[in-house]
This record gives structure tokens, C-alpha cells and sequence, in this order.
């Protein structure tokens, strides 16, 4: 897949575990390209700001929290939920660190596991929470909450855009459900705008069914493609 937004440089900072909370046994998307699928969202959405984002199945919300440090000027709200109530709490987490509380708590964990074991990655991560607190030029607003993705029902915001990785592999199941592609479809619509942007990323031998859907792209990435769209 070729990049059209954005380039390939150092995402260190945003590694799991040095800043940003680590989620046992749940995958981490690609920092480089979440965003270049968040930037495509983006360019076919006819509101460029102030935009609502939501992942149905946020993990420990560190797609999330990368989006919102990298789209200030584009995001105004956070949405997440999680059929897992650890990863809720890990989510949480991970998302206070979008506003500068969050970042100073997150900082004297930090120096307390550096007093403790005087480790060269501590020093590192704190030089990464320096450079990190430099994105921040606003608050944006963070809501998480426990839900099943097949089933939504909390309707309180209409995301602009939603972007959701599907639960695959060994590392990550649907709990209760199989075959549930066109299911989750159906879930997003009762929350969604005609005017919403979704993108879900799925590996190969997941596809999308379901009618009244217009698709706007699909892209392969190695084992895993992801498709862009809106419901008729």
C-alpha cells in the first residue's frame, strides 16, 4: 500500500509499555498506519473538524489515544468501548494521558519505577512524555465504556468517524460469537450518521456482505486489509 498522508519517520514515543499503558495479549496497530487510515477517513468526511472518533473495540485504547495526540487540530472527542472490562480500564488510562494531568501523573510513575530500579528506559520514557506533552494544544473530550460491539445501544453520540480493528487470531477473540462480521455492520448503523466515515480492518478471509453499504476503498497490508465506507 502506498502512503498518501503520512511519512514514515520515528514513532518511538508512542511505543506500548514506554508511555502509553500495554494491554496483555492484544495486538497494537501500526502508529504510521492507523493514522494514514484515520487521514483517509478524514479526506472523504465532509467535516474536517471537531470531529467525534469511536472504535467499537478499543482494546486498551491505544489506537485511540495515538489518534488523539497526532489529530489536535482535527479531533474534538474521543469515543471508546470494549466488550472486556480490563481493557476498559487500561483504555482509560491510556487516554487520560491526552490531556496534561494525565501526562504529569503518568511522569512521576515514571520517576517512582526510576528511583526504584534506575533503569535507562525509564529516563528514555521520560524524555518521551516531554516530547509527547508538546502535541497537546487542547483538551479533547474522552468517553469509555463498557459495551458489546455486535450489540451497541448507547446512542449518545453520532461518531463523524469510527475505526475499528476486528478482534482476529489467537491473540484476540469474539467473546460468545462467531462469524460476526456483517452482525457488528448492522450494530454500527443504529449509531451511525448518514454522514459517518467508517473504516474496519479485518484479515483476508473476513469480508463484508451485508447491502446498503457504499464502499469507498479497500487496501491489503501482509495478512490483514482494511475497508472504508458509509451506509447508503
Amino acid at each position: 500500500m502506498q502512503y498518501k498522508y503520512c511519512f514514515n519517520q520515528n514513532y518511538e514515543d508512542f511505543a506500548s509499555g514506554r508511555v502509553l499503558y500495554g494491554a496483555n495479549h492484544v495486538p497494537n496497530f501500526p502508529v504510521r498506519l492507523i493514522n494514514e487510515i484515520f487521514q483517509r477517513c478524514l479526506a472523504y468526511s465532509d467535516k474536517k473538524e471537531n470531529i467525534c472518533l469511536y472504535d467499537c473495540c478499543c482494546g486498551g485504547g491505544y489506537s485511540l489515544t495515538v489518534l488523539g495526540f497526532l489529530n489536535q487540530s482535527s479531533i474534538s472527542s474521543i469515543i471508546g468501548s470494549d466488550i472486556n472490562p480490563d481493557m476498559i480500564n487500561t483504555a482509560r488510562k491510556n487516554l487520560s494521558l491526552l490531556s496534561k494531568k494525565g501526562l504529569i501523573k503518568r511522569k512521576d510513575e515514571v520517576q517512582a519505577l526510576y528511583e526504584k530500579y534506575r533503569k535507562a528506559s525509564h529516563i528514555e520514557a521520560e524524555q518521551s512524555i516531554g516530547r509527547l506533552s508538546q502535541f497537546l494544544i487542547k483538551e479533547i473530550s474522552v468517553r469509555v465504556f463498557q459495551a458489546d460491539a455486535l450489540n451497541l445501544t448507547d446512542t449518545k453520540d453520532r461518531p463523524d468517524i469510527i475505526i475499528t480493528d476486528v478482534p482476529y487470531g489467537n491473540l484476540v477473540e469474539w467473546q460468545g460469537h462467531d462469524g460476526c462480521l456483517d452482525r457488528l455492520l448492522c450494530s454500527l448503523k443504529t449509531i451511525s450518521s448518514g454522514q459517518t466515515i467508517i473504516a474496519i480492518s479485518m484479515n483476508k478471509s473476513q469480508k463484508i456482505t451485508q447491502s446498503g453499504v457504499k464502499r469507498l476503498e479497500s487496501q491489503s497490508i501482509g495478512k490483514r486489509r482494511f475497508e472504508i465506507f458509509q451506509f447508503k
